[in-house]
């Protein structure tokens, strides 16, 4: 793996973390958490398998 990858690997669970605590805290709406946790993971499957 590359240093990006484990970049990639690292920082998504981070943002989708983050993105359920902001919907736990009553920041976000629920489809505001799904669309910024599926752009997440969207991101970071392809820029993962671009490495």
């Amino acid at each position: 793996m590359t240093d990006a990858q484990i970049g990639l690997v690292v920082a998504a669970p981070i943002i989708v973390g983050f993105s359920i605590l902001l919907h736990r805290m009553g920041v976000l709406q629920g489809y505001s958490t799904i669309i910024a946790v599926s752009a997440a993971c969207l991101i970071a499957t392809i820029l993962y398998v671009q490495q």
